[in-house]
């Protein structure tokens, strides 16, 4: 095991299109860490230089200290999981598994050896003399995965490995694949534009964007204190809600009041920054429904009965977007149409400066 350095790294195509701005990043021993982000951020570009599948425009990549930039691919130390699932058809489940030390010049009992053990940590030992066309997407990511396990690779690397499965499988495999990591403990580093795979499986979240990190930390950090609207607006589904607002006048020198136009105001228990804030972020499940009058005077748009919650979409004057508001049952008599009070709760909400950037919090 081993872990991983990333020291300025940039990648620039011949076009002159640069994808990765100057990345720095410290992956530790043993820590699964996954970039997130939307399609077309560089995720996927990094972690194939990492592989060594790209070439670095410049920069330095580490594994276990040692300098890797010019390591062939199969040197590096790491194994590569990929979306698809890229298994030989005519070989059976322990040839394909096997294959890549079979290439290497390994012996006929060490192979052996080798798949065993990494099948039974898959749990699909019942599956060695199989080929893959009779088994399932997700046993045929665990052979990929399998096949990963027995190179004894320094870093583990997955791109999207679960994008190709249904809803319920892809539940599955996250459970197995924090099983396998609690297992193993090998470093992983895992690829994905689910938020819900990165919030579940990371034991640290890196959050990209046009080819740079927005944000790393845990996952309850970004979404609880994210460092930029971008961030906040990311994680959570429904996203958290922005609302344009202005400094209001306000008797007290130790706090901030808000103004969000014809919808009300809010006092925030902070100090006045030296930036002004444009915008109040707050997620849904941190508002609160009245029916009094106070708080931020709001018209029901739509309800959305989830089940074990409904989400209530409101307007408010003066702000181009629906506020959402998860509620854990659906009030008695509110319909579309109704007008309610909102009451964003003030040690929840964020504030974000012209920039997009977070300021202080309470």
């Amino acid at each position: 095991m081993a872990g991983l350095s990333l020291r300025n790294v940039r990648k620039t195509y011949t076009d002159g299109t640069d994808v990765i701005h100057g990345i720095d990043l410290e992956v530790q021993d043993g820590e699964f860490l996954v970039f997130v982000g939307p399609s077309g951020c560089g995720k996927s570009t990094l972690l194939r230089m990492i592989a060594g599948l790209e070439d670095i425009t410049g920069g330095d990549i580490l594994i276990g200290g040692e300098r890797i930039n010019d390591v062939e691919p199969s040197r590096r130390g790491v194994a590569m999981v990929f979306q698809s699932y890229a298994l030989y058809p005519h070989m059976t489940v322990a040839e394909n598994m096997g294959f890549a030390l079979k290439l290497a010049g390994e012996s006929r009992d060490a192979i052996g050896a080798a798949v065993g053990r990494a099948a039974e940590i898959l749990q699909i030992s019942h599956l060695l003399d199989k080929r893959p066309k009779t088994l399932s997407g997700g046993q045929r990511q665990r052979v990929a995965i399998g096949r990963a396990i027995v190179r004894k690779p320094r870093v583990f690397l997955f791109d999207e490995p679960l994008s190709n499965l249904d809803a319920a499988l892809r539940v599955q495999m996250r459970i197995e694949l924090a099983r396998l990591h609690g297992e193993i403990g090998n470093t992983m580093i895992y690829v994905t534009h689910d938020q819900v795979e990165a919030m579940t499986l990371g034991d640290r979240i890196a959050l990209f964007n046009a080819g740079r990190i927005e944000q790393v930390g845990r996952p309850l950090d970004l979404y609880e204190r994210p460092a930029s609207r971008f961030v906040a607006g990311f994680l959570g589904s429904p996203r958290m809600n922005f609302l344009r607002c202005e400094p209001a006048p306000s008797a007290s020198t130790g706090s901030l009041r808000l103004r969000l136009g014809d919808a009300g105001e809010i006092s925030l228990n902070r100090p006045v920054g030296a930036a002004v804030p444009v915008a109040l972020g707050v997620r849904p499940e941190h508002i609160s429904l009245t029916r009094t009058g106070d708080g931020l005077r709001a018209r029901v748009e739509l309800l959305e009965h989830l089940g074990d919650s409904v989400i209530m979409y409101a307007s408010l004057a003066g702000q181009r977007d629906p506020v959402a508001v998860r509620l854990s049952a659906h009030p008695d008599g509110l319909e579309p149409g109704a007008t309610v009070g909102l009451l964003p709760q003030a040690e929840h909400v964020a504030i974000f400066d012209a920039a997009g950037r977070a300021m202080s919090s309470a």
